[in-house]
């Protein structure tokens, strides 16, 4: 369970360490980042290339958006300092490769490459090439795409890949998740597979979960009035601690590929149906549809044999209530 902070901080370092304080309350196992600067991720251009038109963000020019979403680097120390206090993971997006550079000398344990960048091979070949876990997001990635990160990281010598599906949205629109896709990335490209969540509300994070989903990310903010780039489409912690609940509850009962009984279910067997003798029965005396029935409890032979039963003679006498015997099936 990830916690994105991504820029719910809202250009606060107090910020920034309550929410990993309050994540962790929440229920999550892990704090995200995203490692990047202005200049590392674009260009200060104003030219209509670099300028947002629609949905969220609308009107932004990126080298803006980016100023002012991004976490500063020299927090990074303190941020990774308060989750090893809470007990929270670490985890980070870098954007190029100098963020790479930059997270192994804090001592990152894996990465996170961001929807936006499975396209950036060079990227993902760097940061796989540490030989730390890889998770990489999905959002917009076609299956080709997808197969070249995968090879990316294997090319290097990493098989340690998680890919997450991704709806690259903001928020997303559960109409076009298609989670059915969960399983079929686990299959297609044998890895793990998890979901990177931009929807509202934690119903896809429990279905991704009953889909075989292994890791969860989801936007985290403190509350959704401290406005931010991010903010219209984060998780507030009671919402976060309800998922995390809920999606919990999925797992178990998504549970495993098991045909065997519980004990509860032994116990029960009682009460299934079996052949009885609903009438007196005669030694010798042919078993018909008038004395021989299915019912319940399951003290009798199943009610399989049934059609073999009729018209077999009886080898011992029944009482009407008596459970017919594995003595009287024909051979």
């Amino acid at each position: 369970m990830i916690a994105e902070m991504s820029a719910n901080h809202a250009g606060s370092l107090d910020n920034a360490l309550e929410i990993v304080r309050v994540a962790k309350n929440a229920g999550a196992d892990c704090l995200k980042l995203q490692t990047y600067t202005a200049d590392t991720i674009t260009i200060d251009c104003d030219n209509e290339c670099f300028l947002i038109k629609g949905g969220l963000w609308d009107g932004y020019k990126l080298y803006d958006l980016y100023k002012e979403a991004s976490t500063p680097w020299e927090w990074h120390k303190a941020i990774k300092e308060e989750c090893e206090l809470v007990g929270l993971d670490f985890l980070s997006t870098p954007f190029d490769l100098t963020a790479v550079d930059f997270l192994e000398e804090l001592g990152l344990e894996f990465y996170k490459i961001a929807s936006f960048e499975l396209i950036d091979i060079p990227l993902i070949e760097y940061a796989a090439s540490k030989g730390k876990p890889m998770i990489i997001s999905c959002g917009m990635g076609s299956v080709d795409e997808i197969q070249d990160a995968v090879d990316a990281c294997k090319r290097s010598g990493n098989e340690q890949i998680v890919l997450l599906k991704c709806t690259s949205e903001y928020p997303a629109d559960p109409e076009y998740m298609n989670l059915l896709t969960i399983p079929d990335m686990a299959a297609r490209f044998d890895v793990k597979v998890g979901l990177s969540d931009h929807s509202m509300g934690s119903l896809a994070a429990v279905v991704g979960v009953s889909l075989g989903a292994c890791v969860i990310e989801k936007h985290f903010c403190l509350d959704r009035s401290i406005k931010n780039p991010d903010s219209e489409f984060s998780m507030e912690p009671a919402e976060f601690k309800q998922m995390v609940a809920d999606v919990r509850e999925a797992a178990k009962l998504r549970g495993v590929v098991n045909y065997e009984l519980t004990e509860k279910e032994k116990a029960s067997t009682v009460f299934r149906r079996s052949l009885f003798a609903v009438s007196e029965i005669k030694v010798g005396e042919a078993f018909t549809e008038d004395n021989v029935r299915s019912i319940r409890p399951g003290h009798g032979i199943a009610p399989k044999h049934y059609e073999r039963l009729l018209n077999a003679v009886s080898t011992r006498s029944y009482e009407m209530g008596q459970p017919i015997s594995e003595e009287d099936i024909p051979c």
